[in-house]
């Protein structure tokens, strides 16, 4: 399959297999999805950064993280950076939010640095695999997860997402046991 043929198909697939439901925000949406099922634990991991540096998702326990499974030939990730950005920057002061980048791609880390540094990325990168993504769930990207402080996934959305639905997921405080 062709990469065309392939992102159509990761794009496509999620929308192709929904069922229709009401209009909602994607925030209502993460918080209606994780309301509907009971909350698991996240998958751990251990993922390297493009510069070698090992981060185990279960040491980040106490912060609230935001895990974007993603790949460099996969368009609509590209678009998603701005917004997560923006999240990182209006965040990572507070000490409280994570946010981590998992390139699903199998070229290697000099692409995806070279992708990176390209799209200008503000957050960590971790170099993962589909594996990493099959764990949790992701059935195409971007794929983002918000992992509680207490280590259980809160919210999952499949596709784009804006500032203000991950700003309206982390507030809902509805779904936190442990803040």
């Amino acid at each position: 399959m062709t990469r065309v043929g392939t992102l159509l198909l990761v794009v496509l697939l999620p929308l192709a297999c929904s069922e229709p439901r009401p209009a909602q925000s994607a925030g209502e949406a993460m918080t209606a999805a994780v309301a509907e099922a009971e909350r698991r634990e996240a998958p751990d991991f251990s993922l390297e950064t493009l510069d070698g540096e090992p981060i185990r998702l279960a040491d980040l326990r106490g912060k609230t993280v935001v895990i974007d499974f993603w790949a460099t030939w996969c368009l609509p990730c590209e678009f998603q950076v701005p917004a997560l950005n923006a999240f990182w920057a209006a965040h990572k002061a507070d000490g409280n939010v994570e946010v981590l980048g998992v390139s699903v791609d199998f070229e290697g880390p000099e692409v995806v640095r070279k992708w990176v540094q390209e799209k200008g990325v503000e957050y960590k990168v971790l170099l993962g695999g589909e594996d990493a993504a099959r764990r949790f769930g992701a059935l195409g990207f971007p794929t983002l997860y918000i992992v509680g402080p207490d280590g259980s996934v809160e919210s999952e959305h499949a596709g784009l997402i804006e500032v203000d639905d991950l700003e309206a997921a982390l507030a809902n405080p509805r779904d936190r046991e442990s803040s």
